[in-house]
This record gives C-alpha cells, sequence and structure tokens, in this order.
C-alpha cells in the first residue's frame, strides 16, 4: 500500500510538471485556435455522452442513465452554446472615454476536483471552460468514481491531442489517493484549484494557501406561495428533485408551502407521485439516510425511492417517485432539514409568507447559505421580498430548482460548478465560467486635465489647512497675552 500511495504522488507531479509544459503552449495561441480546439472536446464528448454516463451509473450507483446522458450534453452543448463567442484571449474590452484596455491571460495550470455524483459531466465541462480560457487542467477523481472519470479525462485529452494540443493540456490522476490530491493541491506548477465535491475537500482546496475557487452545499428550499400555480408547481419540483434522483447540489430539498393551500398542495404531491410518510416512517427513512456522525451515508446517494423504502423497511406504493416527511423545525432533531442527495423532500407548512421567508432562511443556515431557493409564484411583490431578503445568489422563479441553477432551464450560465459566495465560504457567487478563469491586464492611458483637477483639489486641501494652523497660532497668542 505504501508503494501505491508513492506511487501515486509520483503520478501526481508528473503530471503537473507535463501539464507545465503544455501551458506554454497555450499561453500563445490565438482565440481561434482556442475555439477551434474547444470545439473539438464538444464533439468528442458529445460521442461518448451515452458510454460515459453508462459508466459513472454502473460505477458510482448514483442517478439515473439518461439523465447522465442528459447532464453530460448539457456539459458539452449547452456550456459550448454559452462560451462559444466569448472573448479569452488578446484584448477583451475597451472603454475610450477611460482610456482603459482590458486583456485576457490564462491563470496557468489548473487543479480540477471531481464529485462522485456528477463524475464524467463535471470532467467535460472543466475541461471546456479551461481551455477556452487556455489552462491546462489535472483532474483528481473522487476514488469511487475513479474509473469513469478517468475515462471522461482521456476522451477530452485524445480529442485535445487530435486537434493538435500537447498531451499535457488535459490530465487526470489514474492512481487516487488522498496523498496523490494533495500532492497536486501543493504543486508549484498548479496555479488555481477548481473544487466541486464535498465540504471538507473544499475548504481544503481552500487551506493550500493558493487561489482556489470551490462551491458549498446545496440545501435548497423550493417555497410554493398562495398565488402559484400548485399543479405546475409541484410538477417542477418533482421534476427538478427527481433529475438524476436528486444528484444536483441545486436540487430541491424542502418544501415550504402556506396553510391556506397546505391541503391542495399534498394533494397535487400525492398525485403526482408524492408520498408522504409518518412519522414513524420518517424516523426508518433518516436511519438509513444518515450515518452516525450525521452525514450522508453514500449507500443512499442517488438512489430511487423503491431502494430507500426498501433499506428503510417501510412500503411505498407502486410509482412513487418522491417520499416526503413533514417537519416542524429545523436543525439536529430534524434530519431531513438537512441536504440529501436522492430523492426524499422535507416538507413545512407556515401561516403565510412571511413565516415561510424566515423559514427559508433557518434551512438555507442549515446547509445551504449563499446557494440556491426556488419560489413558486405569481405575485411578483412577494418574489421581489424573497430576491431582497434571502441570503443566496440565484433566486429561481417557476422553475425546477436543480436545472434552473444550473441555467438549464434558466439564462443562467450553464455550469455545473456553482459558487455560494463569501456567505456559502467560497470565492465566488457566479455560475463558474471561463471568464473565472482568467486573469486581466489592465492597460490605462493618461486622461487630458487629470493632473490640473489632482493639482486644483490638493492646493484647496493644503490652503484649507494653512488656514485652520493659522486659526490656531491666534488663539494661542491671544490666550498668552490674556
Amino acid at each position: 500500500m505504501l508503494d501505491y500511495d508513492l506511487a501515486s504522488v509520483q503520478e501526481a507531479r508528473n503530471l503537473a510538471r507535463i501539464a507545465s509544459e503544455a501551458q506554454k503552449w497555450l499561453d500563445e495561441i490565438s482565440q481561434q485556435e482556442a475555439d477551434r480546439l474547444v470545439y473539438a472536446l464538444v464533439q468528442a464528448a458529445d460521442v461518448n455522452a451515452k458510454r460515459l454516463a453508462r459508466m459513472a451509473v454502473e460505477e458510482t450507483g448514483f442517478g439515473i442513465y439518461q439523465d447522465k446522458v442528459i447532464k453530460n450534453q448539457f456539459a458539452s452543448r449547452n456550456v459550448w452554446s454559452s462560451v462559444k463567442d466569448v472573448k479569452t484571449v488578446g484584448v477583451i474590452y475597451e472603454d475610450r472615454d477611460k482610456k482603459i484596455v482590458e486583456i485576457a491571460v490564462p491563470v496557468g495550470v489548473i487543479m480540477g476536483l471531481v464529485p462522485s455524483t456528477n463524475p464524467t459531466s463535471t470532467v467535460i465541462y472543466k475541461a471546456i471552460i479551461s481551455l477556452k480560457s487556455r489552462n491546462a487542467i489535472i483532474f483528481s477523481p473522487h476514488p469511487s468514481a475513479a474509473k469513469c472519470t478517468f475515462a471522461a479525462a482521456q476522451v477530452m485529452q485524445e480529442a485535445a491531442v487530435n486537434a493538435g494540443a500537447p498531451g499535457g493540456v488535459i490530465g487526470c490522476l489514474s492512481k487516487v489517493t488522498m496523498e496523490a490530491t494533495e500532492s497536486l493541491m501543493r504543486d508549484q506548477n498548479v496555479s488555481l484549484i477548481l473544487a466541486t465535491g464535498g465540504s471538507g475537500m473544499v475548504k481544503a482546496a481552500y487551506s493550500v494557501g493558493k487561489p482556489a475557487l470551490g462551491v458549498g452545499p446545496g440545501n435548497v428550499p423550493a417555497f410554493i406561495e398562495r398565488s402559484a400555480d400548485i399543479k405546475q408547481s409541484v410538477a417542477n419540483i418533482l421534476r427538478g428533485k427527481c433529475f438524476d434522483n436528486g444528484t444536483i447540489c441545486a436540487s430541491e430539498q424542502a418544501v415550504v408551502t402556506e396553510e391556506c393551500i397546505k391541503e391542495q398542495v399534498m394533494d397535487e404531491f400525492r398525485a403526482q407521485g408524492g408520498y408522504f410518510l409518518s412519522q414513524k416512517e420518517v424516523k426508518q427513512v433518516c436511519g438509513f439516510l444518515f450515518d452516525d456522525r450525521g452525514g450522508m451515508n453514500a449507500a443512499s446517494v442517488g438512489k430511487s425511492p423503491e431502494v430507500i423504502a426498501q433499506q428503510a423497511g417501510i412500503e411505498i406504493p407502486a410509482g412513487t417517485k418522491v417520499l416526503i416527511g413533514e417537519q416542524e423545525g429545523v436543525g439536529v432533531a430534524y434530519p431531513l432539514s438537512r441536504e440529501k442527495l436522492t430523492t426524499v423532500l422535507a416538507f413545512y407548512t407556515e401561516k403565510d409568507w412571511h413565516a415561510a421567508c424566515t423559514r427559508c432562511i433557518e434551512l438555507l443556515n442549515e446547509g445551504g447559505i449563499g446557494h440556491t431557493l426556488v419560489i413558486h409564484s405569481q405575485n411578483e411583490d412577494v418574489i421581489r421580498e424573497f430576491a431582497l431578503k434571502k441570503p443566496v445568489f440565484r433566486i429561481l422563479v417557476n422553475t425546477p430548482s436543480s436545472l434552473g441553477g444550473i441555467g438549464y432551464t434558466t439564462g443562467l450560465v450553464p455550469a455545473l460548478t456553482l459558487g455560494s459566495g463569501t456567505w456559502g465560504g467560497s470565492a465566488t457567487s457566479d455560475n463558474v465560467s471561463p471568464l473565472n478563469l482568467i486573469n486581466r491586464k489592465r492597460l490605462a492611458y493618461h486622461l487630458e486635465n487629470s493632473m490640473e483637477q489632482v493639482s486644483s483639489s490638493h492646493g484647496q486641501a493644503v490652503l484649507s489647512v494653512s488656514n485652520h494652523e493659522l486659526e490656531t497660532i491666534i488663539k494661542r497668542v491671544i490666550s498668552r497675552l490674556a
């Protein structure tokens, strides 16, 4: 085992060194060359979307094959559509009035941490945004998804080489150990860490003393307000939560609604495949969902309601899409108030939208602050109040949260790394794009009359101070004479 650990660390060092050499080539390519290179990745990802999706499901046991195909295609097609016309080389902005010119410069070799929940789509997405911004990237897979992540990285690497890039532009650890991952994080050839994964790994990325872009967990409340189209709202929530069995961090985690429409909402959930758990069944399900320390049991991640019910020892109707447990509070005593990357929802009833607003904030503070919230409503005043008051950077309206958050059903930037800002311990609140992976040189010209303005204001300041000093001296002289 010691030999394997040493070999993994050596592999990490070799990958970083080779990527550093490849970075020199990327530094010199044009926008046209970068775009041609990225398009080659998009095409390769599209061809391999189904194979990689099947590998991901088989290796991890998480999610749904068809949805992982969609994720892979989203990470290639939708991301490409978003970035293809974005300038990332040379002059990218010019302000003629202020005489400022901005010039894009690569940040350098990127280390990409890859989660087990989206192991192939994250590779496709990060490879595309990295090469679009002319940065080499090295992937560190999650141990439980090492094979499919490596396979996805190979697809991207081969496409890049066939398009004329040197081999080191895309790399991936084949020997996955904590030692190798830490070695990559700290390697002098790595300039930035792009971290998508568990909070522990993201915190580790921020602790190594170099630039990092990490994301916090999502604990997304979905509020159904009294003016909402209840049937459509429930359909949207189910679509968002059930997509890939809830493995996207922006997926809905709790439904919050008002007393006056509670029964209608519950009836609609039942009609569309929701199963409301008894309090006894909630305890049984929580016993499977969480470990003794309160963390998510990996065996429950991305599982269907049938699997969860079987493991929890309960019976559910055929065709159940999601398990729902009513909760009265938030915190340790109410486990369903936490993030659940699977097909289980918490359910809260509040007196009015003001109380619902407070409940949503409590849920966000329990583990999703800064990330995402979704509101289903036709009342623009309430929608705006939620946007102003909620401590999140994505307030989604009348859309499935998991798909809206990543930019699939909304106009947000298509991305699989969603920053939660300083509230969530992240260096960015953006849906991370190539523009987050460039440095900006600024060319600044002398402005006419600027020195005259400075001189004028400086003279006024000096005169003012001089008068003040003179008044002080006169008062002292008068005082002494008296």
